[in-house]
C-alpha cells in the first residue's frame, strides 16, 4: 500500500491539510478559511472551535480526495500560527475565551510597564525575545486577569494553556495529551533557552501558574494518536511552529542558511547551528528544532504584515476581487511613481518593534491610481524584508548570498524579482512552496521511519525559479532611501502615543 504523511497546517487565516508522498511531493490539498474577529482597534481573535473544526474537516477532505483509509497515513505532522494563545477547561475542552492572535496588541501597555521596570534585558537573556505584545505570555496573563474566575481555576489546575499546536494535539487525542514542542515553547516569553524549560522567574513576573502549562517535547517524536478524526492507530509525530517548520522544509539544515516565508506576515530565519546567537539588532533568538536530543537555534526577523497587506487591498480598499489579481494590477504601471506604503497595521516588527506605528501611504499625487498603490504595497513586503536581512547579516557577521523563499506570495514574480533587486542577492523558489507543511511532514516522517534521515530528504529540495538582481545601484538607493524616510515618518507619527 502507498503511504503518505498528513500535514496539518493551521495558519492565521485558513486551515490546510496536505498529503505528502515519500518523494516529498504534494498528493492532495484541502483548505478552509475561517473568521477573523476584531473586537477593538488592535485586537485580533479567532474562535478556537472554528480553528479545530476547520482543521479536522480539511484533514478528512484531503483523505477523501485520494479515497484513502487511515491505514494509508504513516503519521501526522502539525504546524501552526505561533504565539496565538488559547485557554480551555481540562474536563470539558471548552475554551474560556477566544484565541488571542499573535497580531493582537492589547498587552502593549503591560509590555511598556515591563520595560519601564527594567526587566527587558533579563527577559531577552533568558528567552531570546524582545518584550512585545506579540508573544504568548502576556496574552495568557490577560486571559487569566480578565475572564471571570479564570485565574482561580487555573491555579487549581482546572484550565490548560496552549498555542495552536497544543490545542490541535489536545483535540486530536481527545484530551489525552497536553504538550507543546520546543519551537512553539520558545515563542511564549516564558521559556528559558539555556535550560530548555519553563522559567519560574518569568512565570512569577507574568503571574502564570505552572499548572496551566503543557509538557515540552521535541519536534520529532510520537506524541499521541489521532482518534478524534477516526485515526486511532495513526501517530501524531511531528510538531513545529510555522516558521521553524518552513526552515526545516526548505532544508536549511546547515549553519548560515536562510529562508523567508511570505504569508500573512513575513518571517526570515537563519539557522545558527547548535549555538543560540544573541542579537544586537532587535532580531529574535529562537529554537529552530530539536531532533534526537540535538537542538538547533535560529535568528529570526518578524514582519507582521505581508500577505495581509494584499488582503487589505482586496477587503479594505476593494481594488481587487481576489488576491491573485494583485500582480496584474501592479504590473499595469511601470513603477509605484513615488508612492510608498508602510503597512504597519499591527505596528512594526523587526527591527523596529514599535506596537504603536500604524499603516500609512506616502507620495500620493493626483496622478496616483489603484495600480500605484497595489505596486507600492507589494514593494513594501520587499522593503521590510530588506530591513530584516541587513540586521541579520550584522548579527551573524557574514553576508547572505542566497535567500530561499516560500509561502503564497512567492508565486508573484514581480515581487520576487523586486526582492532580489532590493536585497542584491539571489532569490531561490523551490518546486514545493508549501514548505511550512512540508517541514511538519518531514518531522513526523522522520519520527516513524517514513524517511530514514535528514540527509535522505535533503536531496528532495529542488529549485523551480531563481531571481537574479538586475537593478541599477542608483535606482536601488532611491527606492531604499524613500522607504527609510517613510518608516521614519511613521515612527515619528506614532511617538505621541508611546
Amino acid at each position: 500500500m502507498t503511504q503518505y504523511i498528513l500535514s496539518l497546517d493551521q495558519g492565521t487565516t485558513s486551515s490546510r491539510a496536505i498529503l505528502f508522498d515519500v518523494n516529498g511531493s504534494i498528493a492532495a490539498v484541502a483548505q478552509k478559511e475561517f473568521t477573523q474577529y476584531f473586537p477593538q482597534p488592535g485586537w485580533v481573535e479567532h474562535d478556537p472551535m472554528e480553528i479545530w473544526v476547520s482543521q479536522a474537516s480539511v484533514a478528512k477532505e484531503a483523505m477523501r480526495i485520494l479515497g484513502l483509509k487511515s491505514a494509508a497515513v504513516a503519521a501526522i505532522g502539525i504546524t501552526n500560527q505561533r504565539e496565538t494563545t488559547l485557554v480551555w477547561d481540562r474536563q470539558t475542552s471548552e475554551p474560556v475565551y477566544n484565541a488571542i492572535v499573535w497580531q493582537d496588541r492589547r498587552t502593549a501597555a503591560f509590555c511598556d510597564q515591563l520595560r519601564n521596570e527594567g526587566k527587558a534585558e533579563m527577559i531577552k537573556e533568558k528567552t531570546g525575545l524582545v518584550v512585545d505584545a506579540y508573544f504568548s505570555g502576556t496574552k495568557l496573563k490577560w486571559i487569566l486577569d480578565n475572564v471571570d474566575g479564570a485565574r482561580e481555576r487555573a491555579e487549581k489546575g482546572e484550565l490548560a494553556f496552549g498555542t495552536v499546536d497544543t490545542w490541535l494535539l489536545w483535540k486530536l487525542t481527545e484530551g489525552k495529551v497536553h504538550a507543546t514542542d520546543v519551537s512553539n515553547a520558545s515563542r511564549t516569553m516564558m521559556f528559558d533557552l539555556s535550560k530548555m524549560d519553563w522559567d519560574d522567574e518569568l512565570l512569577e513576573i507574568l503571574n502564570i501558574p505552572r499548572a496551566v502549562l503543557p509538557e515540552v517535547k521535541s519536534n520529532s517524536e510520537v506524541y499521541g494518536y489521532a482518534s478524534a478524526i477516526g485515526m486511532p492507530e495513526v501517530p501524531v509525530a511531528g510538531m513545529a511552529g510555522d516558521q521553524q517548520s518552513a526552515l526545516f522544509g526548505q532544508m536549511c539544515t546547515g549553519m548560515g542558511m536562510v529562508k523567508n516565508t511570505y504569508g500573512t506576515g513575513c518571517f526570515m530565519l537563519m539557522n545558527t547551528g547548535t549555538k543560540a546567537v544573541a542579537s544586537n539588532n532587535n532580531l529574535l533568538t529562537t529554537v529552530a528544532w530539536q531532533i534526537n536530543g540535538v537542538t538547533n537555534y535560529a535568528l529570526e526577523g518578524s514582519v507582521f504584515i505581508a500577505g495581509a497587506a494584499v488582503q487589505w487591498l482586496r477587503d479594505g480598499l476593494k481594488i481587487i476581487r481576489h488576491s491573485a489579481e494583485v500582480q496584474a494590477l501592479a504590473t499595469s504601471v511601470n513603477s509605484a511613481d513615488g508612492v510608498v506604503v508602510v503597512p504597519a497595521f499591527s505596528g512594526l516588527g523587526a527591527p523596529h518593534w514599535n506596537p504603536y506605528a500604524r499603516g500609512t501611504i506616502f507620495g500620493i499625487t493626483r496622478g496616483s491610481t489603484d495600480a500605484h498603490i497595489a505596486r507600492a504595497t507589494l514593494e513594501s513586503i520587499a522593503y521590510q524584508t530588506y530591513d530584516v536581512l541587513k540586521a541579520m547579516e550584522s548579527d551573524a557577521g557574514l553576508p547572505i548570498a542566497e535567500l530561499r523563499v516560500d509561502g503564497g506570495a512567492t508565486v508573484n514574480d514581480l515581487l520576487m524579482q523586486f526582492q532580489s533587486d532590493i536585497l542584491s542577492v539571489k532569490v531561490l523558489r523551490p518546486e514545493v512552496i508549501e514548505t511550512t507543511a512540508l517541514g511538519a511532514a518531514y518531522l513526523a516522517g522522520l519520527a516513524v521511519g517514513f524517511w530514514s534521515s535528514i540527509e535522505a530528504i535533503s536531496s528532495q529540495w529542488k529549485v523551480s525559479g531563481q531571481f537574479i538582481p538586475s537593478m541599477d545601484e542608483t535606482e536601488k538607493k532611491i527606492h531604499i532611501d524613500n522607504w527609510q524616510r517613510a518608516v521614519k515618518a511613521v515612527l515619528a507619527w506614532s511617538a505621541p502615543n508611546n
